[in-house]
């Protein structure tokens, strides 16, 4: 095994043994205060030694994890968590707690987003980011750390006209707040044939940029619906035209402004061949692949990404989440 492949999954381990801990820690709170278990039952139920169950009961206190908002993240969110990990074969799913049905579930998914990333990142680490609202919406709950050697990777060009934000400000507002490396792809997201797109990697410096990214430990990134709600639509990027010969190409969403369909596959459109961005290839073999996205449109467009990018970590809403399982049929 590589250094690099050591050193991820090192990462991986640590990451996901908190989240394990912690979850142990609210099931058995949840058995104890709401079931009305006895410790001896719940050292049996759980298969774990009592004294470690007068521990995690102690520690909810201490954690002030003892509210009555404990039974959603206990009984609802885990069932519907286990069955996309088991549907789609990754290794974690996280699911934002969100009850407003047919409303906009961002900032749910850019909370739980931006805790993941506190977690995820640590020194000597080179990450690659999307954009979207829910990335910028994740800004705000994540936690500066003291970390070196860190290298953020912006994984798509820029825009020429901004509204809001350009798909490399999430990259470089991160970076910053980590005192890190910032590494960004200098042309438009989208360019005028695939001529110009090699020329500018092998001539024009971006070449650096795409050879670093094939070192990334680990993506997170986001997916666009085809819709009148999507960022790229929004951002009026793409002309009417462009959008209805992806649609009737089969494209039900994007990743980076790399359409795809249904069933994972890049459509066959120029605009995929025209995308600065770092090759879907890429980004699929990078250790770490976390999917961050959720919204009433974006079903079809995240089972498509799912399928696509074989996510490790996908997180989401908890209304996506229903939806997603079942438009693939899946029992939860």
């Amino acid at each position: 095994m590589s250094e690099r492949a050591i050193k991820t999954a090192e990462i991986i381990d640590d990451v996901s043994a908190g989240r394990r801990s912690a979850r142990l820690r609210l099931r058995a709170a949840w058995m104890y205060y709401v079931e009305g278990m006895t410790q001896s039952a719940i050292a049996e139920a759980l298969d774990i030694g009592r004294v470690t169950v007068v521990r995690l009961l102690a520690d909810a206190r201490a954690l002030n994890e003892v509210k009555i908002t404990l039974s959603r993240e206990i009984a609802e969110l885990p069932r519907l968590e286990m069955a996309l990990q088991k549907t789609f074969g990754m290794r974690e799913a996280v699911v934002a707690p969100f009850s407003g049905v047919g409303g906009d579930p961002t900032a749910a998914i850019g909370a739980a987003t931006g805790q993941f990333i506190s977690q995820l990142i640590v020194s000597d680490m080179k990450i690659g980011f999307g954009w979207g609202r829910t990335l910028m919406r994740a800004l705000g709950f994540i936690d500066e750390k003291a970390v070196t050697n860190l290298s953020v990777i912006s994984l798509l060009g820029g825009i020429t006209k901004a509204k809001q934000y350009n798909p490399s400000e999430f990259a470089w507002q991160l970076a910053r707040m980590f005192q890190a490396d910032c590494h960004l792809i200098a042309a438009p997201a989208l360019v005028d044939s695939v001529e110009t797109r090699q020329a500018l990697i092998e001539r024009c410096g971006l070449g650096t940029v795409y050879a670093l990214a094939q070192q990334m430990d680990a993506v997170v990134m986001t997916v666009g619906e085809m819709a009148p709600s999507s960022t790229a639509w929004r951002f009026g990027f793409f002309t009417e035209a462009d959008w209805s010969s992806l649609i009737a190409a089969g494209a039900v969403g994007d990743v980076l402004y790399n359409f795809h369909d249904i069933e994972g596959r890049l459509v066959d459109h120029p605009i995929n061949s025209r995308v600065m961005s770092i090759p879907m290839e890429t980004m699929q073999a990078t250790p770490e692949r976390i999917l961050t996205s959720g919204g009433p449109e974006k079903t079809h467009a995240v089972i498509g990404a799912l399928r696509l990018l074989k996510p490790t970590v996908f997180i989401t809403d908890e209304i996506t989440a229903a939806s997603v399982l079942e438009a693939v049929g899946a029992e939860f």
